[in-house]
């Protein structure tokens, strides 16, 4: 007797591991135990999130976004909660689209719940080495206020950034002082943040060059994040006096995260720009009774 089988394939951007689920037809229900079961390490797949790939016309969050970007990322954290945007997930989706034929080298839309992001895909390397990927991020919100975060009886004063999720972004003397991040650290006021908020840890490591840890709503903590990295630069060009709309130029951060090297720039009409990574490592089935099991 013959399994049904669904196809993933699983890959990673600076090592902001994800499960991609190919379902351009809308078809697939995805229940958060579901997603909760692949991103499993020990009994699943393994990862830190899911990115289901749908036409942007097959799925009602995303039809109004059809004639900007065929195709829609639908990401769930590891928990199976929905997410507005990811980063990595959005460069590792645009390399899935490559990987697939659906796209080639260069310009590419992908539509999100935070809007649509424009990603540009670079030449591969004469080694075939694939290239870089960077991705409009939009612009970043501040939305001010003051933001507390603690872990155990420390506590420092926070920048409140939205990059379509929510940031609170804080500078330490030393990475090791946000703790195991195995659960989340406080934040407050809760009002602040009313659906939760991602959480980094920024450390100096040179002219514009920061290193972070970051808790992920949903996650925990995580080897990357690109929204996070974003979030990190701006708080830091703020702090060093570095707004790209006053001193009238772009202005770049090397971000360093615990699974690589991202590079984080800010236009002066506000446009933050990601480039980093992305890899697709591995692809198969699993059967899909087993991801809908009680």
């Amino acid at each position: 007797m013959s399994t049904a089988q669904t196809a993933f394939l699983k890959g990673h951007g600076t090592e902001n591991d994800f499960v991609i689920l190919p379902d351009h037809d809308g078809l697939m229900e995805l229940s958060p135990a579901a997603v909760a079961r692949l991103c499993d390490r020990r009994a699943g797949i393994g990862a830190d999130g899911v990115l289901r790939v749908v036409r942007s016309a097959a799925h009602p969050e995303a039809r109004a976004m059809a004639d900007e970007a065929e195709w829609f990322m639908d990401y769930r954290n590891s928990d199976g909660s929905i997410a507005e945007m990811c980063g990595n997930g959005v460069r590792v989706f645009a390399r899935y689209l490559q990987r697939a034929g659906l796209v080639q080298e260069g310009d590419v839309a992908v539509a999100t719940r935070a809007g649509v992001r424009r990603v540009h895909i670079a030449k591969a390397g004469p080694d075939g080495t694939p290239g870089a990927v960077t991705v409009a991020m939009g612009r970043a919100a501040l939305p001010g206020g003051d933001v507390t975060v603690a872990v155990g009886p420390r506590s420092w004063p926070a920048r409140n950034v939205n990059m379509g999720n929510p940031h609170a972004v804080l500078f330490v003397d030393d990475l090791a002082d946000a703790g195991n991040l195995y659960d989340a650290p406080e934040v407050a006021p809760a009002a602040a943040y009313p659906d939760g908020t991602n959480v980094e840890f920024v450390a100096d490591r040179g002219p514009r060059h920061v290193a972070m840890r970051v808790h992920e709503r949903g996650s925990g903590e995580t080897r990357s994040c690109g929204t996070g990295a974003c979030a990190v630069m701006v708080a830091t060009a703020r702090r060093d006096g570095l707004d790209p709309a006053v001193v009238g130029h772009p202005v770049t951060y090397t971000v360093d995260v615990p699974g690589g090297r991202l590079v984080i720039g800010e236009l002066p009409d506000g446009t933050v720009e990601m480039t980093g990574p992305a890899v697709i490592v591995a692809e198969g089935r699993f059967d899909t009774a087993w991801l809908t099991a009680s």
